[in-house]
């Protein structure tokens, strides 16, 4: 008699990687984040190079820092930021000498949307989880870095629980079968530009890459890059103007939840691209708001750039413009003035002055010991 086999994860279906979906539940979702990102892209290309290129690099510094949490790693934002700035041609002085394996992550988000549309293979992942793991450790771990992984350890295992209590929430494919399914990935990338929509693109090389599971250590990282790989082509822009990690983790758990869900389902991805959409639209809107305050900034110093001013109060000023208008709890004082620059009293309030009679500041209400001010905020739509 013959016994049935029962089937546990979607891989172990018979042509698993034939996914389908809804299109007419789908679709609808998309051309709303479509008109979201028209409008987004439009504001990018408005931006003069130098500031996008600070926008740039706190968007960046968002998604390397966050994709790391979800790994839960924690990246000194410093360290992050020197890396940063040193490949953007920003001023790095007086940051930290960057960490190897914080340098291989920027690297990686580099290539990914930089280089875009540069052709992907098994040689250019293998130089990205490399990049990771430039010891070939993770954490306190020997680990194989460069190559798919062999299961020497056992099966690849996602676990949760204390020991004893552990919970598996994945097992991915035995070792023998990576080679064949990273080829069918493989092929699969340049063939799916055409065939699928390029948001519906990017969320289904998000699980298809993730379910191989091809490596020891830094899937989700590379499933990630790839990702916004994916829609770099799909918006032919190697610009990253949005952090889609920084929304992933904003959604953790629901993320590990619906991915699980699906890895023990069949090939229907409706459920998983819905909330991808969803999650991409909301970090669409969470760099609109980014990008809103850097206009804020650019035309506040465009106003006032014949204006003499010393570098305490291009300090103080910078200091305000980055909380954002109306977040600058308390407003200004002479005594925050102080702590900010450093300046003596007498100076913060001849400096303090002039600021007011060049109109760059402008007086709360309130007198007296509750005196306080403001930024003379430029009207931005």
């Amino acid at each position: 008699m013959c016994q049935r086999i029962m089937v546990k994860y979607i891989w172990q279906r018979l042509n698993w990687n034939k996914f389908y979906w809804n299109e007419e539940i789908l679709l609808p979702r998309v051309s709303r984040v479509r008109l979201k990102q028209n409008k987004l892209i439009q504001k990018v290309q408005s931006l003069i190079n130098e500031d996008f290129k600070k926008a740039e690099a706190i968007i960046f510094e968002q998604e390397a820092l966050k994709t790391a949490q979800i790994e839960g790693e924690r990246y000194n934002p410093e360290s992050v930021r020197s890396s940063i700035n040193r490949r953007l041609g920003l001023d790095y002085a007086g940051l930290p000498r960057t960490e190897r394996h914080i340098d291989g992550l920027v690297a990686v988000l580099f290539d990914a949307t930089l280089n875009h549309d540069q052709p992907l293979t098994q040689e250019r992942l293998f130089g990205w989880q490399a990049a990771l793991f430039p010891t070939g450790f993770s954490g306190l771990t020997k680990i194989e870095a460069g190559k798919f992984r062999t299961d020497k350890k056992g099966p690849m295992q996602v676990i949760s629980g204390a020991i004893g209590k552990e919970m598996v929430h994945f097992q991915a494919p035995e070792a023998g079968r990576i080679a064949a399914e990273m080829a069918g990935f493989l092929n699969w990338w340049p063939e799916s530009r055409k065939a699928v929509d390029g948001i519906l693109r990017a969320g289904i090389a998000h699980f298809y890459f993730i379910t191989v599971h091809p490596f020891d250590d830094g899937n989700g990282r590379i499933a990630r890059a790839l990702t916004d790989m994916a829609l770099a082509q799909d918006d032919k822009l190697s610009r990253r103007y949005y952090s889609l990690s920084n929304e992933i983790v904003a959604r953790r758990k629901q993320y590990y939840e619906v991915l699980e869900k699906a890895q023990k389902g069949d090939s229907d991805l409706n459920g998983w691209l819905m909330w991808f959409i969803d999650c991409f639209s909301a970090a669409l809107e969470t760099a609109d708001i980014l990008l809103k305050d850097i206009f804020i900034k650019m035309k506040f110093w465009n106003k006032f750039r014949a204006v003499a001013i010393n570098s305490r109060q291009r300090k103080v000023i910078n200091r305000i413009l980055d909380a954002g208008k109306g977040k600058f709890r308390g407003g200004l004082s002479t005594r925050k003035y102080i702590g900010i620059t450093g300046a003596s009293r007498r100076t913060a309030i001849r400096e303090i002055q002039n600021l007011l009679s060049q109109e760059m500041l402008k007086q709360n209400p309130g007198k007296g010991r509750n005196v306080s001010y403001d930024i003379n905020w430029p009207k931005v739509l």
